[in-house]
């Protein structure tokens, strides 16, 4: 197949829906698969609906993706005459996130007439199914839909695993109990949700914040000086971006993941972290509960609810036993998860499907 796959800017970005592009791009090549990666400029989202003015697509396809994060640019574009299959990749919808309601009539607007412009679907989750079919006027509880589809959630099976006894070694460690944030340091996140509900927590504790800080410098900056003034500079630590190994040796140390966020169309974060045994407290956002079993494998707190989360904080540092239950229950869930190549496979058969009724 010679596969064209439309992203903003590069497919390196550090997200989990660029790490699902890569993902797929990377199994698709290795299959003997051609992909071809359009990238468009990244600029604001008003910026963006100007790339309708020029912007159309390519011809030498068999099949094109389309990061649905860029469909304020593809309007036009996909409403031209087009010889082969368009399919867009649903990571999250925009207006899925938290802003103003008059900003997300006009979001859902635009949204919902570029969702309605192609042939088919890939979804990371039932969520964004869900939330696609509300938002377009389908029904989310019909087993069939009048566009083609497929659910190919994400791996977190790059950064490798603990074995259980690994794991419930590392839950008796002496001393702080060690959080992970891993995410990249916005409001979507709830970074400061996390910070609040720290200066509450009366045991001890370290905090390593993994992701990027200019994404959202302001907000970034904001964090930072919100741990200096709280006076936990001693038990707070912002790394930036960090992979590959250094991730994973991150992974290994830590006890607990903590990402309070507002919205999650998946959350590859939380299951990487179950890779490594880590009990992760989230929000009863988005498809977040797909992954984290309240009070199991984890906790889920109402978006914003910083009291909650200190008090399974402090509960987590008090009952090491406990902790060890979560953190083994939580191994247990990512092992029940497909693989990145098992995914990325259901993703190319669902790709032949669809050139097969084109025949």
């Amino acid at each position: 197949m010679h596969i064209g796959l439309v992203i903003y800017g590069s497919l390196d970005t550090m997200s989990g829906g660029y790490l699902y592009d890569r993902k797929l791009a990377a199994y698709l090549q290795e299959q003997g698969d051609t992909i071809e990666v359009i990238s468009l400029p990244w600029r604001s989202y008003l910026s963006h609906l100007t790339d309708n003015l020029r912007f159309r697509l390519p011809h030498n396809f068999d099949l094109l993706i389309e990061d649905e994060l860029n469909h304020p640019s593809l309007l036009a574009a996909n409403a031209q005459p087009h010889s082969y299959p368009v399919l867009s990749l649903v990571h999250n919808l925009h207006s899925s996130e938290k802003r103003a309601a008059w900003q997300n009539t006009f979001v859902r607007a635009v949204e919902r007439r570029y969702l309605r412009s192609v042939d088919g679907f890939i979804f990371n989750s039932l969520t964004t199914r869900n939330a696609v079919q509300a938002l377009t006027g389908g029904d989310p509880k019909a087993s069939a839909w009048d566009k083609p589809y497929v659910i190919a959630t994400p791996g977190g099976d790059r950064l490798g695993t603990l074995t259980p006894e690994q794991v419930s070694k590392r839950t008796k460690v002496p001393g702080p109990l060690r959080l992970l944030f891993l995410a990249n340091v916005t409001p979507l996140k709830g970074t400061h949700v996390l910070l609040e509900a720290l200066r509450l927590v009366t045991s001890d504790f370290r905090l390593d914040v993994i992701g990027s800080l200019t994404v959202d410098p302001p907000y970034a900056r904001e964090m930072q000086q919100k741990v200096i003034v709280q006076g936990l500079r001693s038990k707070i630590f912002f790394h930036g971006i960090l992979d590959g190994e250094a991730l994973a040796q991150k992974l290994r140390e830590s006890q607990v993941l903590v990402i309070p966020s507002f919205y999650e169309g998946f959350g590859i974060s939380y299951l990487e972290g179950m890779a490594f045994g880590l009990p992760a407290i989230g929000t009863t956002a988005g498809a977040i509960p797909q992954l984290i079993s309240n009070g199991e494998n984890g906790f889920l707190i109402e978006p914003g609810d910083s009291g909650r989360l200190a008090q399974y904080i402090q509960e987590l540092a008090s009952n090491r036993e406990f902790l060890e239950r979560l953190s083994l229950a939580a191994q247990h869930r990512f092992q029940s998860q497909p693989t990145w190549a098992e995914s990325a496979e259901t993703v190319r058969s669902f790709l032949w499907q669809i050139l097969e009724r084109r025949k």
